[in-house]
């Protein structure tokens, strides 16, 4: 296999089935998109046909097969976003960025989409940035927001995710009532 970008991802895995989505998540996450020539790098490197890649990068909704923009934009329709004001707030997207749902900006700097739940739903109607939360949006909030993505405000780098420390010593469980 001659050396391409996308070798040295599936190197970095051994050559076995059970490595497909985690090369197939890697390239996702490097180039934005899976495009098909690594696609094909990535079955024969696995021994598996194209077809069963193919099938495994359109049946879940993390990859796609398409250029996503530098930032993606994602606007939570979950119940509880949408009661709040969902719809109005993806409206007010479309029109800051100039594109619809679904679409990418023709100079690849902005994707949105309409999602469904991101789990907080106290806090909606959401909007995320490369996985940077923004909560209880409205559509003027979208409209600011979208102009600072177009000022290059917002840092194009997914949010680091903050994961706290668990206490050293015991832990008392005490108050805790008993299950059932």
């Amino acid at each position: 296999m001659s050396k391409t970008p996308f070798s040295e991802i599936i190197e970095r895995y051994p050559a076995e089935r059970s490595s497909i989505l985690s090369i197939l998540e890697d390239i996702q996450a490097e180039y934005k998109y899976l495009p098909r020539e690594a696609l094909e790098m990535v079955a024969e490197r696995l021994h598996v046909k194209l077809s069963e890649v193919y099938q495994l990068a359109t049946f879940y909704k993390a990859f796609s097969l398409t250029p996503k923009g530098d930032y993606l934009v994602k606007v939570c329709l979950g119940t509880a976003c949408h009661v709040g004001g969902g719809p109005r707030v993806l409206a007010a997207m479309e029109k800051a960025l100039g594109i619809r749902a679904g679409e990418t900006s023709p100079d690849n700097r902005f994707s949105l989409e309409a999602i469904r739940c991101v789990g907080a739903c106290a806090l909606g109607p959401m909007v995320l940035v490369n996985e940077r939360p923004y909560s209880k949006m409205t559509p003027m909030k979208a409209e600011e927001l979208a102009g600072q993505l177009k000022r290059g405000e917002v840092p194009i780098t997914p949010a680091a995710v903050v994961v706290e420390a668990r206490p050293s010593g015991p832990v008392d469980l005490s108050a805790v009532p008993p299950a059932g």
